[in-house]
Order: C-alpha cells, then sequence, then structure tokens
C-alpha cells in the first residue's frame, strides 16, 4: 500500500515544477522585452540538465534495479508517448493567445491538450521518487526534506524539470506581452501550461511503487521521454530563438548543454 502522505509528498514536488514555470515571466517585470540570447543559453541549459539527469540518474538508476531486458522497451514506450504527443497537437491551436481569449470550455480544451504536452516532465519527476520511503534507500543516496528522507535523484529530477520549465514559461509570456496581458496574469498562465505535471508525477510515482519488478521499465520511460523531448522540443526552441544571433545562437545553446551538464555531473557520482 502507497503511503498517502509519500503520494503528498509526490504532488507537492511536482507543483513546483509548474510553479517555476511562472519564474519565467517575473523578467517582464523589469523589462519589456527578453533577449533571444538569454533564452537560448536557458533553453541551452535545460537540455544539458535533461540529458545527464536522464543518463546518470534514470538510466543508471534503472540498470541498478535489473537488466536492460525491461528498460530498452520502457526507453522505447516514453519515446513513443512523445511522439504521438507530438502528433496529436499539431491538429490543435494551444497558443499562449488562446489562454487568455478563451472561455471555460475552451480552457478546460485546452487543459487536456498540455496534460499530453506536459505529462512525460511529470512522469519523469514521479520515477524518480521510486525510492522514497523504501527500506532499500540508502542515507548515502537520500537527503532530508522535511523530516523526509527524499531520494537524491528526485532532487535532481525536480530541479532541472523546474529549471526547464522556467524558459518554457518565458515562451508563454513573450506572446501575452504582445496583447498588453499584466504580469500577474501572464505568471498565472505560465502556471497553467504546467499544471498537469504534479498529476503525472503522482501517478508515475503510484505505479511504480506497486510494482517494484518493473522499475526498470519505469526509469527507462522516463529518461526515453525526456531524451527525446529535448531533441525534438529543447533545441529546435533553442535555435528558433537563435535564429538572429551570430552563428544561429548555437555557441549559446552549446554554452548553456555543457553548463547544465557539468552542474549534474555530482549525480553521476551518487
Amino acid at each position: 500500500m502507497v503511503a498517502v502522505e509519500n503520494v503528498a509528498f509526490v504532488f507537492v514536488a511536482g507543483l513546483l515544477t509548474a510553479l517555476a514555470t511562472g519564474l519565467g515571466a517575473i523578467p517582464f517585470f523589469l523589462v519589456d522585452e527578453f533577449s533571444d540570447r538569454w533564452n537560448v543559453l536557458l533553453w541551452g541549459l535545460a537540455s544539458g540538465i535533461m540529458v545527464a539527469a536522464s543518463l546518470f540518474g534514470l538510466v543508471r538508476e534503472g540498470l541498478a534495479y535489473g537488466s536492460p531486458v525491461l528498460m530498452v522497451p520502457g526507453i522505447l514506450a516514453g519515446v513513443g508517448l512523445v511522439a504521438v504527443a507530438h502528433e496529436l497537437l499539431d491538429d490543435f491551436d494551444h497558443s499562449p493567445e488562446q489562454f487568455e481569449q478563451a472561455d471555460f470550455t475552451k480552457l478546460l480544451l485546452i487543459l487536456g491538450i498540455l496534460t499530453v504536452h506536459s505529462f512525460p516532465e511529470g512522469v519523469a519527476v514521479g520515477v524518480s521518487f521510486a525510492e522514497l520511503g523504501l527500506e532499500s534507500a540508502t542515507p548515502e543516496s537520500a537527503v532530508g526534506i522535511v523530516g523526509v528522507s527524499v531520494p537524491l535523484l528526485a532532487v535532481f529530477m525536480t530541479v532541472a524539470i523546474s529549471i526547464h520549465n522556467i524558459p518554457e514559461g518565458t515562451a508563454i509570456a513573450i506572446p501575452l506581452r504582445s496583447l498588453g496581458v499584466s504580469e500577474w496574469k501572464m505568471v498565472w498562465w505560465a502556471v497553467f501550461s504546467s499544471l498537469p505535471q504534479p498529476v503525472g508525477a503522482v501517478i508515475a510515482y503510484y505505479f511504480v511503487t506497486l510494482a517494484k519488478a518493473f522499475l526498470p521499465f519505469g526509469f527507462g520511460f522516463a529518461a526515453g521521454a525526456m531524451v527525446y523531448l529535448v531533441l525534438t522540443e529543447f533545441v529546435p526552441e533553442a535555435l528558433e530563438y537563435g535564429d538572429g544571433l551570430p552563428g544561429g545562437g548555437k555557441r549559446e545553446l552549446t554554452a548553456g548543454v555543457v553548463v547544465g551538464v557539468l552542474a549534474m555531473v555530482p549525480l553521476a557520482f551518487v
């Protein structure tokens, strides 16, 4: 039986990643525009962090629980989820401008679309909490937070998803600024776009703790989804912002990726 307090803890962690999206709108309290160079750097940073956290954390943790026999199908399933999500979302207009102009029914539809879009990030957070409350978790691989022994992988993954959400929040706020939307409403819409993440985190956590034999599949699933997201969404988004920069923004993107990977290197030695 999964402890209710553990589920609540995972939900709060997922909620924190959603709230981090609102930070992407904070610069607009101070300036009218946000530099393309900084956008590219932030997307690069998020990309480096996500790939490193997936390889150093999720893949390594999955292999520690068993052979690659279950992990490989998990990776393929994670890639498949993101690919299918992209196909489904191609037919829907869920741009930030639609947020501000939608009625309640349309907002429910948009929230459903956003669930498909942001569910993989929530899954990665939920899976990383797999050892929460397990006796097998060693003190060296956990950190105490408000009296709870939290897996270090979960801390790294929550921080990684939060950092990824900041430039995503900025990307949402930019078109809203052109509509004259107030700063606080931009923060709200940015957070709204990531609200499905805590739900995805709880579902994934509940599944991997009930079916511990499938932990390698769960870790592989999250890793596959994250790496595929980086390649098909984060990097193209960064290069789109860097289109007008010298070298197409590739230098800024590379610098961000390198810093992000280096920030996650300690995870390889936990």
